[in-house]
C-alpha cells in the first residue's frame, strides 16, 4: 500500500509540470528539438529525437527516467509540435507581449 501511495505522489508531481517544445534546430546536418519541463521550482531540458534529459535541477533519477519515457512514448506528437513552430511568428508574438 505504501508503494502505491509513493508512486501516486510521484506521478502527481510529474502531472503538474509545464512542458514547452522548441522549433526544429539543426546542427551538423542533424535535426533536433528541445523539450523543457518545469513546475516553477524544478527544471529539466530534454532533446528529441534522442529522448534524453540533457540537464536538470531538482528532479531525482526516477523522475528523470519518467520524463525520458514520456518523450519516447510521445515522440511523434513532439516532433509534429516542433515542426509546427514558426520562429518568426514566435518572435513577433514575444514583441507584441512586451
Amino acid at each position: 500500500m505504501e508503494k502505491k501511495q509513493a508512486e501516486s505522489t510521484e506521478n502527481k508531481k510529474l502531472e503538474e509540470l509545464t512542458m514547452q517544445v522548441s522549433g526544429i534546430c539543426r546542427k551538423d546536418g542533424n535535426k533536433f528539438a528541445y523539450v523543457t519541463f518545469t513546475d516553477g521550482k524544478r527544471y529539466a531540458e530534454g532533446i528529441i529525437p534522442d529522448c534524453k534529459i540533457r540537464s536538470q535541477k531538482g528532479f531525482d533519477e526516477a523522475e528523470t527516467g519518467q520524463l525520458e519515457l514520456f518523450m519516447k512514448m510521445n515522440l511523434a506528437a513532439l516532433k509534429r509540435k516542433a515542426a509546427s513552430i514558426d520562429p518568426v511568428r514566435a518572435m513577433m508574438k514575444e514583441e507584441r507581449n512586451k
